[in-house]
């Protein structure tokens, strides 16, 4: 019987279009040809060609891909998916670039911005000339950012921001942040220039997982800006929150892409490593743990699919961002763990992808909203209850 690949099983092609599927094989060839021969020794150092990686993300058009006009590609949502999808089956922290940059930094400009912010930004953002960052996430306030004690006061007709911000991909090599502060109107947006007197970033070091992304911290210490700085078409946690769930819906599928790829290295290392006189692969609870595995796997993509078609036909709710976000993180980083295991010792050494990928992974499963906010998300829905508060 001919091998078959796990996506085979579901036909999963049968459910997208030719566009979409020509749109996934080009970044699929990019990651192969330009991420994975690299990618274990940026990881191992720590280091890797961000601004390069960007211009030729945004030369294949996959900054702010799903977003109209200056400069974006315009894609459908299926589109944006499978692109994060062939990214992170590379590594998370490539995704996780083009995500904070297309649907995190750009999205709100794009989404709550003036004109002129978005013909200031947006075509340099698309092309990869300027990186974004978005600065939400505080040292004290993750999953509650309402708690957020960044500030924005007025003084004359400026506006002055005070405050830290934490976790913020992308930050040390931006060319502009969009930074989430409390004022008296309320939690408001800015577009913030990097170059900007006060604004500061520290490259946070130490990290065992996405190591081929960079993370800083923000600091803003009396920094001023025009009245124009500030997005003007949203005020409040719909603003922030609307945009995490851009980027949770590209995790969505992002994440099963990681799960993929491991998947696909520990079939192919059962089925060429022999124990016993036999391949791994001729052991039945080796068949097992691949069919478990495919399974959850093909689950997750059907679920994935389903709601972008959903995104490009009629919006997805909150909630419903929230159920793929919680179900695709957790098996993703369940694969991993269980692919890791059919490899043995050579599981955990760079030569193969998957401990990468695991250790990724648990970031993923915390970013952007927890794997229990998630829950409880989900739990609101069901019950009409918010446990959280």
């Amino acid at each position: 019987m001919t091998r078959q690949l796990p996506f085979e099983l579901f036909d999963i092609d049968t459910l997208l279009t030719e566009e979409q599927r020509a749109i996934r094989d080009v970044v699929r060839d990019f990651v192969e040809t330009r991420i994975k021969p690299d990618i274990g020794q940026w990881f191992e150092t720590g280091e890797f060609p961000v601004r390069e990686i960007a211009r030729e993300c945004g030369a294949l058009g996959l900054l702010g891909m799903h977003l109209e006009g200056y400069g974006c590609a315009g894609t459908d949502a299926v589109s944006y998916g499978l692109a994060a999808l062939e990214l992170e089956a590379g590594d998370s922290g490539i995704r996780s670039l083009v995500s904070v940059q297309g649907s995190l930094a750009m999205f709100a400009i794009h989404a709550y911005g003036s004109e002129e912010q978005k013909l200031e930004w947006l075509p340099r953002m698309a092309s990869g000339e300027a990186i974004g960052c978005f600065g939400l996430t505080e040292p004290d306030h993750g999953s509650n950012p309402s708690g957020m004690r960044t500030v924005g006061r007025r003084d004359g007709s400026d506006w002055v921001l005070d405050g830290t911000k934490m976790w913020i991909t992308n930050g040390s090599v931006a060319e502009v942040a969009v930074v989430w502060a409390r004022t008296d109107d309320g939690i408001r947006g800015f577009v913030v220039p990097t170059n900007t007197p006060g604004f500061s970033t520290r490259v946070i070091h130490h990290k065992l997982s996405l190591r081929a992304s960079v993370t800083s911290e923000l600091i803003l210490e009396g920094v001023r800006l025009p009245e124009s700085a500030m997005l003007p078409n949203v005020r409040g946690l719909r603003g922030p929150l609307g945009c995490l769930d851009e980027a949770r819906f590209g995790i969505m599928f992002g994440t099963l892409g990681a799960a993929r790829d491991c998947l696909e290295t520990a079939i192919d290392y059962s089925i060429t490593r022999e124990q016993f006189d036999r391949p791994l692969a001729g052991f039945q609870l080796t068949q097992k743990k691949l069919a478990d595995m495919a399974l959850e796997l093909g689950k997750g993509m059907l679920l994935a699919v389903h709601f972008g078609k959903l995104k490009d036909t009629q919006g997805l709710r909150s909630e419903q961002v929230s159920v793929g976000k919680l179900n695709n993180a957790s098996i993703a980083l369940e694969i991993a763990r269980e692919s890791r295991s059919i490899l043995g010792a050579n599981g955990v050494t760079l030569e193969y992808p998957i401990i990468r990928h695991m250790n990724n992974l648990e970031s993923v499963y915390t970013y952007e909203g927890t794997n229990e906010i998630h829950t409880l998300v989900v739990g609101q829905a069901l019950t009409g209850i918010q446990a959280y508060r």
